[in-house]
């Protein structure tokens, strides 16, 4: 089994070729596997065959490799890609994340980069890629196996839409004191370090990278320190201008996303305090990053993100009050009254979650669309790239998200009788005043006949 990229696999498979190596597909994979093949024909023990494999590979990647020969033993290599290990009694298991056997056992093996596990039903022997001995770190998994399963819905997403309350709930508890104020106990970077932050960069991708953006705003809000968010595949190829006093927020639901890994590790060689928002202990950015803020989500099984979105975001608020806090005077006395409101929060996605009738209405109007469009303003924007991100993972249609403000520059154009256009609307009370020029972009869309919600 292969998990990742093997960048050199093109030179690695010429090579293979040239002595006769007859191959089924173009795939890296199947190049790793003849190189292990060879390399177990020489030794005759899979550990050693896959640490002779690992040191000619470039790039990321998780292996496994198994062998008729040793039915009972399963080999394991990583770089810079997901592999975590389940310790039982009598049985020993392999996964990317722990909800592959939390059905089978609660305790988990971290590992580190470059290493290679063998296990066996009774055993467990870690070593680096060079063949020096490791001993790995045992930890127990805080969630338990009716967590990582339907609870009577039908599907794993469903379950996890309405897991949202509790997400938030849970990412909220124990962080404030007896008088409310918020206490980090995981902030391993000290408050003076962070009274001298001037910049915030978020790197993240994807959904995470969505929730950054709705971080953004709030956060620049509450402590008047300007915050940059960043696609963690693009930060370490454009020469990013940080440094001591930067702070490089990554986040990430499984703590192994290899580009923002990559971030991050570019990051702490340009100097800046790097500090990770993450749902899954023990993984490789947190252990890598100066500090780490945990979002107690529970595990996310459904490929499309749901409760680690608004996790994440509660995490990313809780940082940005934190900082606050930390500055004093009027920014300490809002991210009170602003904390407070946020306790608030999982009540009120409870009652919208009990009602959920418009939506199957909805979806039911929408079957037969082939492409849908969302618009919003201000923090509505990066919530309508995160709908339309949704849409195309879920229904595999064609749907995007635009800025609002956006419409008349190009966007209208696509605008026609029938086409289902997707608004998030900001309250009237909100104090930009934006509520009114939505409501006018809804009036642009409505003349041009498209079906709106």
């Amino acid at each position: 089994m292969h998990n990742g990229i093997i960048e050199n696999f093109h030179s690695l498979r010429q090579s293979l070729l040239a002595d006769g190596v007859e191959f089924t597909s173009e795939t890296d994979t199947e190049v790793v596997a003849h190189l292990v093949a060879s390399a177990y024909a020489d030794s005759g023990d899979l550990t050693r065959a896959m640490q002779d494999v690992v040191g000619t590979l470039e790039g990321a990647f998780t292996l496994l490799a198994v062998h008729a020969d040793a039915p009972n033993t399963v080999v394991a290599a990583r770089r810079n890609s997901p592999l975590v290990v389940g310790l039982g009694d009598g049985e020993n298991f392999m996964g990317s994340d722990v909800a592959a056997f939390i059905g089978h056992t609660r305790k988990a093996l971290e590992l580190g980069q470059d290493q290679i596990v063998t296990i066996t039903p009774d055993s467990c022997d870690v070593i680096n890629f060079d063949g020096t001995p490791s001993e790995g770190k045992a930890y127990d998994v805080t969630w338990d196996a009716a967590a990582a399963e339907k609870d009577g819905y039908d599907t794993f997403m469903e379950k996890e839409i309405h897991d949202q309350p509790h997400a938030v709930r849970d990412t909220l508890l124990g962080r404030t004191d007896e008088n409310g104020q918020l206490v980090l106990d995981e902030m391993s970077i000290t408050e003076q370090d962070l009274r001298g932050i001037s910049k915030i960069v978020i790197v993240a991708c994807g959904t995470a990278a969505y929730a950054g953006m709705v971080a953004k705003y709030a956060i620049e809000r509450w402590t008047r320190i300007p915050v940059e968010v960043e696609l963690a595949h693009e930060f370490r190829y454009r020469d990013p201008v940080i440094d001591e006093n930067t702070l490089v927020v990554s986040i990430s639901q499984s703590g192994e996303t290899a580009d923002t890994l990559m971030a991050v590790r570019h990051a702490k060689e340009l100097g800046a305090r790097t500090l990770s928002i993450c749902n899954t202990h023990g993984s490789t950015i947190p252990r890598e990053s100066d500090a780490v803020l945990y979002t107690h989500a529970g595990p996310e099984i459904a490929v499309a993100s749901t409760k680690a979105f608004v996790a994440q975001i509660t995490a990313s608020y809780i940082l940005g009050l934190y900082l606050a806090q930390l500055r004093g005077g009027s920014f300490g006395r809002n991210a009170a009254e602003v904390l407070e409101e946020l306790h608030g929060i999982p009540a009120k996605m409870s009652d919208l979650l009990g009602n959920l009738a418009r939506v199957k209405e909805i979806a039911y109007f929408m079957a037969d669309t082939r492409s849908v469009l969302f618009l919003g303003r201000h923090v509505g924007f990066p919530i309508a790239m995160e709908g339309a991100l949704k849409l195309k993972e879920l229904a595999y249609i064609h749907a995007e998200g635009f800025a609002a403000g956006e419409l008349k520059h190009g966007p209208i154009a696509l605008i026609e009788p029938g086409q289902p256009v997707f608004i998030v609307v900001p309250s009237p009370s909100a104090e930009n005043g934006l509520h009114g020029k939505v409501v006018s972009n809804i009036q642009e869309i409505r003349a041009r006949g498209a079906a709106h919600w």
